[in-house]
């Protein structure tokens, strides 16, 4: 049933939001020259996967969490994207190819010990998302141990009301919900 969601609305969101998109992608190429990212990321069952975002940070920025990287590296427009959570609806097409879900979370293939708690709880048995439990409760990968049982929590709970909370709670960029 969620796999189906994520379909129905990806498609959607890329349908309806196309104009926003472009004029996102025109004014990033402004801003940076080169707007769209791409970073690999470790997805369901451990297989690697290219996300696809707007950029928020400058090119020569280091391929790091963003926990980690200097808040001087995120230019202007980046701290528009993110704050409405723009940067985040190029994956979209993540989610459509199956990627992704909307519901989850995403880590990178270097933060290790991040890696490491996800496979020892579960966590990658299910496809990454764009949202999640951890990340309205703005838990972030700064906490390897926290963000993974935060996340095997929400898999084993997960229902369709709890998928559609936490997209709900994450359009406008906010929410914390302790469960």
């Amino acid at each position: 049933m969620i796999r189906f969601f994520d379909v129905v609305f990806a498609l959607l969101g890329l349908v309806f939001g196309f104009p926003v998109l472009l004029l996102l992608t025109i004014v990033g190429y402004f801003d940076t020259g080169s707007p769209i990212f791409r970073q690999e990321r470790v997805g369901r069952y451990q297989k690697p996967f290219t996300l696809v975002k707007f950029r928020t940070m400058k090119l020569d920025t280091e391929s790091v969490a963003s926990h980690l990287a200097s808040s001087a590296s995120i230019t202007r427009f980046g701290h528009f994207l993110r704050k409405t959570k723009l940067d985040e609806l190029p994956q979209l097409w993540n989610v459509l190819k199956g990627e992704m879900s909307l519901v989850g979370r995403p880590g990178l293939f270097n933060q290790h010990e991040l890696t490491q708690e996800r496979a020892k709880r579960g966590v990658y048995e299910v496809r990454p998302g764009i949202t999640g439990l951890a990340q309205v409760n703005e838990i972030d990968m700064s906490t390897p141990e926290l963000l993974a049982e935060t996340d095997q929590k929400m898999i084993e709970h997960l229902s369709v009301v709890d998928y559609f909370r936490y997209i709900f709670m994450t359009l406008p960029g906010r929410g914390v919900v302790i469960e």
